[in-house]
């Protein structure tokens, strides 16, 4: 970890993660390299380091860097999967799969309300992450068109899991995301399509505290 705990401007966040217990050098490297603030609204950028939640309109917030930390370490990703996000939010998270994943991996993220996604495509752009797919739309149905996918990951709690996400799942993949009616009852959840039997494992990794994924009546 020596090469992450090196002082300097920006670091304040990594070491943070470092001292919790995190050492996925992916993970870390990829907290390294985006910068939370820019992510947040002006006014909340001197708090982008800070170990908590932040608002970002909408009623939306962006998540705890820790959980979002614990989440992507959880995901295993090796950098050459096809991956579906649940929730674009801030983009901050779409940020740092981009820096996990490899130029010929395949990135799709969806986002229901139109002003999130429209910011944080902007946002993307502007820092120069172009290999991504953008959908306005409602997250519970998946993308299916272009499953399955090795990797889902959800930033927003369902209260059950979406049918629709586990039957995207590519045998061997994994659907990581807070499940709960209610914040103070959320749990994570890794779900992971056994390659053999096409059989789906469960497992509950900690309780959390998301905001509640807005799925669309039809």
């Amino acid at each position: 970890m020596e090469e992450f705990e090196r002082a300097r401007p920006g670091r304040g966040l990594v070491r943070g993660l470092i001292d919790r217990g995190i050492r996925d050098r992916r993970v870390l490297a990829a907290f390294d390299r985006v910068p939370r603030a820019l992510f947040v609204p002006e006014e909340l950028r001197g708090e982008a380091e800070a170990d908590h939640p932040l608002a970002i309109g909408c009623g939306q917030t962006i998540s705890q860097p820790y959980v979002v930390a614990l989440m992507l370490a959880a995901l295993e990703l090796h950098g050459d999967e096809r991956v579906l996000e649940i929730g674009t939010g801030s983009g901050y998270l779409t940020a740092l799969l981009c820096e996990m994943l490899s130029a010929t991996a395949q990135l799709r993220t969806i986002e229901v309300l139109p002003e999130l996604s429209h910011r944080a495509e902007r946002t993307l752009l502007g820092l120069g992450y172009q290999n991504i797919e953008h959908r306005l739309g409602d997250g519970a149905l998946g993308w299916p068109e272009a499953a399955p996918y090795q990797a889902i990951i959800a930033s927003a709690a369902p209260a059950k899991v979406p049918p629709a996400l586990l039957e995207q799942l590519a045998p061997g993949g994994r659907l990581l995301l807070p499940v709960g009616a209610s914040a103070d009852r959320q749990v994570l959840e890794l779900w992971r399509r056994v390659p053999a039997t096409g059989a789906l494992e469960r497992r509950v990794l900690l309780q959390v505290r998301f905001v509640p994924l807005i799925e669309v009546l039809h």
